[in-house]
């Protein structure tokens, strides 16, 4: 994280501004004057968790990601583009055909969402598109081609925790449904046979929030 004391003595009282505003949105506190002029804060949280699909009772590792947001601390308007490598998914289809998979989340629009300025209670909703590659089944790799991804995206609403602040990150959690597979050739209905459905279940937990580096150097150039 990029603090105030690793900043040049110019520029911490601009970063302390930045800091400010966190606080603000955690603790519920006003946003010093100084920092009402521009109430759009920009920072970074690392991003790891988990993902249980429900209808092969797998559970993929999620991570390591980024999640990059926008506060407005006027209004408590989220913000976010969140960044997720592949993620590695193995069950056993039948309960006896091992079937392994790579699983990419591609987020199709920013992430929104809300932060209740007076408790920091947050909400956001993502729309993610699922795609599948390295499809191997009983360890025998079954084409998927280039385009196998679900019909529409998904929507993942997330609900902040009890350990959940702004400054420090915590967890966020909820449900969503996968829909059905297309453009994946002759693999496509053994996926939508599988894989779409309601009641699948992820978790994120999110590091502390930084300062991303191109701020950091805006704050520099203000202070100089």
């Amino acid at each position: 994280m990029v603090r105030p004391t690793s900043l040049p003595t110019k520029t911490r009282r601009i970063a302390t501004f930045a800091a400010a505003g966190l606080a603000a949105a955690a603790l519920g506190v006003a946003v010093p004057s100084a920092a009402s002029a521009d109430p759009v804060i920009r920072v970074d949280y690392p991003v790891n968790g988990t993902t249980a699909i429900k209808a092969t009772g797998s559970t993929l590792q999620l991570g390591p990601g980024a999640l990059k947001a926008s506060l407005d601390l006027g209004t408590g308007d989220l913000t976010a583009d969140l960044e997720m490598p592949p993620a590695h998914g193995e069950f056993k289809q039948f309960g006896i055909i091992p079937v392994s998979v790579t699983t990419t989340m591609i987020e199709e629009t920013p992430t929104t969402g809300k932060v209740d300025l007076a408790t920091g209670a947050t909400t956001s909703t993502s729309k993610v598109t699922l795609k599948l590659s390295n499809l191997k089944v009983a360890g025998i790799p079954v084409p998927v081609g280039n385009n196998c991804k679900t019909k529409s995206p998904a929507n993942i609403n997330l609900t902040s925790g009890a350990d959940w602040d702004v400054l420090n990150g915590g967890t966020m959690s909820g449900t969503y449904t996968i829909p059905e597979f297309q453009n994946c050739l002759l693999a496509a209905p053994l996926i939508n046979l599988t894989v779409p459905g309601p009641d699948n279940t992820i978790s994120l937990k999110l590091g502390a929030a930084t300062v991303p580096p191109e701020i950091a150097k805006k704050l520099a150039a203000i202070g100089d």
